[in-house]
């Protein structure tokens, strides 16, 4: 008999070779039908596969991110038999699962596939699934997996197959394709009930553009035909809500290829929305005794070397600047903690300075390679609502869940009420990625999971995730669409103020080191509106928008009336413009409702000598007529935060 520990710390006794499935099926047979594979002592086997040991087990079904990589990682399978049936003489290269879905790069040979024959691959693929083929895993030494292959024709596989040691080589065989594979798969193909190929590409074979380029085709497939309608429906959204062409049409950003690639030039509209979104947060950071810092765009070497930045991402920053004094280097500035840590030693600190809380809303440098480059969410040049907390041991973790608690005041006003917070540790199987010592990697660990425990957050822990100071506490976020995004961060640092010799002399008068918490509920500016501008489709909440009323004169002869409504709404700090074009007042309205201006504001003959305005608001349609006064006090609240 063996012991298997469940995922509720429950243990059961079991035969040995007893396989995960048997395993679900003694528990459930509802639990069993839905079983796609099983993460046995962490790793992901076939739910067939015999378990010779006490293991702890957890079942994995479509709900479980592992669960849909093997979904798609056998769909990438069974697409490439659908190839093989349908253009014999196919080779293969890679066929891994990715974040949504999958992908195979191809060798067709002088065929060139057309995503006009998607229908018809989409079609061979549902028929093939429905055959409910088992994905059979088979062990095979070195030289039969040669031999295979070689018989085959395929010079892919035979080129992974010479990397591979022998004794760990396996194939899978699911009906008539059979591949080389580590696995793991599904029971059978029946599980996949809707697909959708999604593009084509070029991916030269082991990513060497000396070597021949295949054909690599994404796909998508899902359990159920409606999750495919659902999915592909989000895709639609996603496209009209994508943050680069609601940022072109709201007149918010620009890109130059003179000023450089992935440097953004903020336009009027978009500095109003920055600016709205920094004096938010520099009001709330005020009341919670931060203080306001402006350090330099760029530092000397040595402060980089100091700090380690240097030495981990010294061949990603920007090259290095050169003066006339010769041996003399600065850097564009990759972070701003270093700066951080030379203000906090301009004067000696006490342990009842502590904390010291420095703020700055500070643009950093990152050379990123010119693919990666995506809008604003991938950039060179962002800036960060950066702040340093200096602190004593003993203050960490109520500093830490102070921290917790901006950045849940920071989502909620913005609308992002969905969201998980991700303990990022080190990897205790390679510690050389890390600096510090072991005890203070200890010690800022469990200040981080005992203050999310504390909060009562939703958690998710992540090996390997940890900023090379310090551990930290990522806030991942679903927008709208339900797509995740990683957007603020607590790190606590002990190993900052090590390098940097930081000191406060404590209530013995002798010196200690003070504890470093990093924090940016934001993130960066530029990363942070985008996923804004997505998650509410350009339709910002009132007094985060640029535009907040645009006034619309039926006529000429109204104008003056509107210019003296505009000078009483911007009296009481509310942002907008009137319309002056020559156009019907169909028109105008009809302006603004793409603009997503808030609220419309007509004015005729009535509104003038009566002193009123006609409101519209966009989303909603006609509100009425109200006096200016009413007006006044409905924006207002609406826009206190």
């Amino acid at each position: 008999m063996i012991s298997i520990t469940l995922p509720d710390g429950s243990v059961r006794q079991y035969d040995k070779g007893i396989t995960s499935m048997q395993i679900a099926l003694s528990i459930s047979e509802g639990l069993a039908r839905n079983v796609l594979a099983a993460e046995v002592d962490g790793e992901v086997w076939d739910s067939s596969r015999p378990i010779e040991k006490d293991s702890h087990v957890k079942l994995l079904t479509w709900n479980d991110a592992s669960g849909k990589s093997t979904f798609w990682h056998s769909s990438a399978h069974l697409m490439a038999e659908a190839l093989e049936a349908l253009y014999p003489g196919t080779k293969f290269g890679i066929g891994p699962a990715i974040e949504t879905g999958f992908y195979y790069d191809v060798d067709f040979g002088d065929k060139v596939l057309s995503s006009d024959e998607f229908k018809q691959i989409e079609d061979k693929i549902i028929e093939l699934a429905k055959t409910k083929e088992e994905f059979i895993r088979k062990p095979v030494s070195k030289a039969d997996a040669i031999e295979y292959f070689t018989e085959k024709g395929d010079e892919y596989k035979l080129d992974l197959i010479k990397d591979l040691p022998d004794g760990s080589i396996t194939f899978y065989t699911q009906g008539n394709f059979t591949d080389l594979c580590r696995g793991p798969h599904l029971p059978n193909t029946g599980f996949i009930k809707a697909v959708k190929l999604m593009s084509l590409a070029g991916a030269y074979w082991r990513g060497d553009e000396t070597r021949k380029q295949l054909t690599r085709i994404y796909g998508v497939t899902f359990p159920k035909a409606s999750e495919l309608a659902e999915y592909l429906h989000i895709i639609e959204e996603a496209k009209k809500r994508d943050h680069r062409k609601l940022g072109k049409e709201l007149e918010l950003f620009a890109f130059s290829e003179k000023v450089g690639m992935g440097l953004p030039l903020w336009l009027p509209k978009g500095t109003a929305l920055r600016e709205r979104l920094t004096n938010f947060l520099q009001k709330a950071q005020v009341k919670a005794g931060y203080e306001q810092v402006i350090t330099p765009h760029i530092g000397h070497k040595n402060l980089y070397v100091t700090s380690g930045h240097y030495e981990k991402y010294g061949a990603d920053s920007f090259q290095p600047i050169k003066t006339p004094q010769e041996g003399e280097e600065f850097f564009l500035k990759p972070m701003n903690c270093p700066h951080h840590c030379e203000i906090y030693k301009t004067k000696p600190r006490s342990y009842k300075d502590l904390p010291i809380r420095l703020a700055e809303f500070g643009t950093v440098y990152r050379y990123e390679q010119s693919g990666e480059l995506h809008g604003l969410t991938r950039v060179r040049g962002f800036t960060q609502d950066d702040a340093h907390l200096f602190c004593r041991p003993d203050q960490v973790k109520e500093e830490f869940m102070k921290v917790i608690d901006l950045v849940l005041y920071v989502f909620k006003a913005l609308g992002f009420e969905n969201y998980t917070a991700q303990i990022s540790l080190r990897d205790p199987e390679n510690k050389a990625k890390y600096i510090g010592t072991d005890e203070n990697w200890a010690l800022a660990e469990s200040a981080i999971i005992e203050a999310a425990e504390e909060k009562g957050l939703i958690t998710v822990t992540e090996l390997g995730e940890a900023a090379f100071y310090g551990p930290k506490l990522d806030f991942m976020v679903k927008d709208a669409l339900g797509r995740k995004w990683q957007l603020g961060t607590i790190q606590v640092d002990y190993n900052l103020p090590e390098r940097f010799e930081l000191e406060y002399t404590g209530s013995d008068n002798l010196k200690h080191r003070p504890v470093m918490i990093h924090r940016a509920p934001f993130g960066s500016m530029e990363r942070f509106i985008a996923v804004l501008i997505e998650h509410c489709a350009g339709n910002f909440p009132l007094w985060l928008s640029p535009e907040q009323f645009i006034i619309l004169p039926i006529s000429e002869k109204y104008e003056e009336y509107a210019k003296k409504l505009s000078d009483v709404l911007k009296d009481s700090d509310i942002c907008g413009l009137i319309d002056f074009r020559d156009e019907k007042i169909g028109r105008k309205i009809r302006d603004a409702e793409v603009k997503k201006i808030p609220y419309m504001l007509i004015v005729g003959e009535k509104e003038a000598t009566e002193g009123l305005v006609s409101v519209r608001r966009h989303g909603q349609g006609d509100l009425g007529s109200m006096s200016i006064e009413e007006l006044k006090k409905q924006i207002t609240k609406e826009i206190t935060v």
